[in-house]
């Protein structure tokens, strides 16, 4: 696991503050306040900071894959100018940081057990100027590391957070997508229906000479229309509409004017604006479908309760013989389990569907 990106493990804005961590070269130019130097010896102390410095923004710009080079750079630098500026132990406690940062913890022990050894011979092999360089050096070292495992922790908690708000922001998005492609089905499906149905009954009339009908049915075709239009601009937003009494109403309109005897019985209930919605587009799904393939010319709505749920039941008398499980009895499915409801389709005598809908106790009278 690790918490990359394209540019590194830092973003562009974190990487300005890249030079505000270098506080801690103050060690690296104490020795120059209390000691002597010759011009060659400036000369190196400067080269070597300035091969630091190349380093440590390498490192802090790298990826964890690519971190290993520029830190292998500092230590090497470290050691080098060490006999020179004991305060190179501030270089040191960078390259643990980068060493805690980048690797895992078996690694880091290993390496940082090895970086810490290394002080120890440079103090054995060189008479250093600072009688500190370890016993303050060694705790800098490992203090320092520690902030870099804290910052490696705080850098895979960041990327899980990140890639949890991908992945949710993905799934809303799938989420919404089959939501409009539902809409849509339901939506258009019912108004095309119902659009063919006006417009044939039209030929009918002008064919029995009948104009002032032929107008009605023109103009609620256009009515139907630009309902649809709405609708269809609606659905990428959220579905909206007049309340599910007002719209079954609109439905039993539709079955009549497709040559329907459609009687409604029962009350029909307010419920909640998403059950409202969910039942509004079912509803609208099953009455399309009626229109489409019924041969019958009875259909009655129901609305009842029973031990708390919400039985609502679309009958029809026409002669089906199968039942085909379509896209669109597959959207009516999907939304009603979204409500934790159910549909049961049935054929004996005609096509019947009811839907169970649980309510919270006392939302019916």
């Amino acid at each position: 696991m690790q918490a990359e990106t394209h540019q590194g493990i830092y973003t562009k804005t974190e990487q300005k503050f890249a030079w505000i961590y270098l506080i801690n070269l103050i060690f690296y130019f104490l020795p120059l306040f209390v000691a002597s130097f010759k011009w060659w010896q400036y000369l190196s102390m400067a080269a070597a900071l300035g091969i630091f410095l190349f380093c440590y923004f390498k490192a802090y710009r790298s990826k964890f894959s690519a971190m290993h080079k520029p830190i292998l750079g500092i230590i090497i630098i470290a050691s080098l100018i060490t006999p020179i500026n004991p305060g190179s132990i501030s270089m040191f406690a960078y390259a643990g940081f980068f060493i805690a940062l980048a690797f895992p913890l078996r690694q880091y022990i290993l390496y940082i057990s090895t970086l810490a050894l290394l002080l120890v011979l440079l103090d054995f092999c060189y008479t250093l100027h600072w009688p500190y360089f370890l016993t303050m050096g060694i705790p800098i070292l490992l203090g320092v590391s520690f902030f870099g495992r804290v910052e490696r922790q705080r850098l895979f908690h960041q990327q899980r957070e990140q890639r949890s708000a991908d992945e949710i922001s993905q799934l809303a998005t799938t989420v919404e997508r089959e939501r409009i492609a539902r809409d849509l089905h339901d939506i258009l499906g019912h108004t095309l229906s119902s659009i063919a149905l006006k417009a044939d009954l039209a030929i009918k009339l002008l064919d029995n000479q009948q104009p002032d009908a032929v107008r009605v049915q023109l103009t609620e075709l256009s009515q139907i229309a630009r309902d649809s239009l709405s609708q269809v601009r609606q659905s990428v937003s959220g579905y909206k509409h007049h309340g599910l009494s007002a719209e079954v109403s609109k439905l039993l309109a539709r079955l009549r004017d497709g040559g329907f005897n459609a009687e409604l019985q029962g009350r029909v209930p307010a419920l909640d604006p998403r059950s409202e919605t969910a039942l509004i587009l079912v509803l609208t799904e099953l009455v399309t479908n009626v229109l489409r393939h019924s041969n019958g010319d009875s259909c009655q709505l129901s609305f009842g309760q029973k031990n708390n749920n919400l039985i609502i039941s679309l009958y029809d008398n026409g002669q089906a013989e199968n039942l085909t499980a379509g896209n669109g009895i597959k959207g009516i499915k999907e939304r009603l389990a979204a409500l934790n409801a159910n549909i049961n389709f049935c054929l004996t005598s005609g096509y019947k569907a009811t839907i169970n809908l649980p309510l919270p106790l006392g939302n019916l009278e």
